[in-house]
């Protein structure tokens, strides 16, 4: 199974690629130069991938300059009925000399080598049907946008159509805008979303397990523990399972203002339940609040914030109710409050916060 930061790294490959496409596929409008820009802006990563996938095609396009790969000959074998993937392992041997060429450079990831070699071998085998009359020009770049951030940090992110996300920590988005939707898939953490209402392009945010398409609103949706939770802030939002049909005909739910859903994969239907959206939503503020809540899950919430996690040593502890509203970047002070606790003794060291009964 591969680690989080492997997804991810391989999420940005498979953008890169998609913006190189889109890119050489002709002038970008406005509304996709804006968006490129703000995924070049939101991490270095982005460039590096993105002038990795150039360098290839480069690369690519001088191999192409041997009459055996020329765009004549790769068509003509088309036209003969040879399969496609010929051309494609014809060509792989150049890309691994271009790249060993530049062997000071970090190795380049197999998805952003095999989206240039879909751009200038394969998609060069269908050049011909898409030049005959009667068919239209290439389609329109989509635009994608990659956004994470690291354990305690959050970041802010107004998209090209004004929609706003708030990535809680440690959490990863791939944002996927085309003509017909706004798709935004959650792979990790907390996003709060302010959407900007659009009649003809439905917002969507998918998970693991749960599908959800906004009505007009503010929402917060969480992955915890195989979960999906989604708690509506303000307006309305229409849930379902994945992979049910786009409209959700007869199974999605409709969640209005304070109310919540969890969607565990493969459980459905799911029963909303009422909630305190504020509260939920508290992290925005960079604050946790609980109200009689066990230690033991205000500890967890806590720990997702910060550098020294907490660990409850003794197990009476766990069950232990507390209330209040805690800063998620001022360790000092909520030690200092679990030191007024009763029976509770707290032994902060350079690594964790160890709790114990007295």
């Amino acid at each position: 199974m591969k680690s989080n930061d492997e997804q991810i790294r391989n999420a940005i490959s498979e953008q890169a690629g998609e913006w190189f496409v889109a890119h050489e596929a002709g002038p970008m409008d406005a509304r996709d130069s804006a968006a490129l820009a703000a995924w070049f802006r939101a991490s270095p990563v982005h460039i590096e991938e993105f002038l990795g996938v150039s360098l290839v095609a480069r690369d690519l396009k001088d191999a192409r300059s041997d009459p055996e790969y020329s765009l004549e000959a790769i068509l003509a074998r088309a036209n003969a009925g040879e399969d496609r993937d010929r051309a494609v392992q014809a060509l792989r041997p150049h890309v691994i000399r271009a790249v060993r060429d530049i062997s000071s450079r970090r190795w380049l990831p197999a998805t952003a080598v095999m989206a240039a070699v879909t751009v200038l071998s394969v998609g060069l085998l269908f050049t011909a049907n898409l030049r005959t009359p009667g068919h239209p020009g290439a389609p329109a770049g989509v635009a994608t946008l990659h956004l994470e951030t690291r354990h305690g940090e959050q970041l802010t992110q107004r998209l090209a159509d004004n929609s706003v996300l708030h990535l809680n920590t440690d959490s990863a988005v791939s944002v996927r805008y085309s003509q017909s939707e706004r798709l935004v898939t959650l792979l990790s953490g907390e996003v709060a979303f302010e959407v900007a209402h659009e009649g003809n392009r439905a917002f969507r945010v998918q998970t693991g397990s749960a599908d959800i398409i906004d009505i007009g609103t503010q929402f917060d949706v969480r992955l915890e523990r195989g979960s999906t939770v989604v708690t509506v802030v303000e307006g309305r939002v229409a849930v379902g399972p994945q992979n049910s049909s786009a409209n959700h005909t007869g199974r999605s739910i409709e969640l209005t203002a304070n109310q919540q859903v969890r969607v565990a994969d493969g459980e459905w239907p799911a029963a909303t339940v009422a909630v305190d959206a504020e509260r939920t939503t508290s992290w925005l503020s960079r604050q946790i609040a609980f109200d009689d809540e066990p230690l033991e899950r205000v500890a967890a919430e806590y720990n997702r914030y910060t550098s020294k996690p907490i660990e409850i040593a003794t197990p009476a502890l766990r069950t232990l109710r507390i209330s209040g509203v805690f800063a998620t970047d001022d360790t000092d002070a909520f030690i200092a409050f679990l030191r007024t606790l009763k029976g509770v003794r707290v032994e902060a060291t350079e690594t964790r916060i160890l709790v114990s009964g007295d």
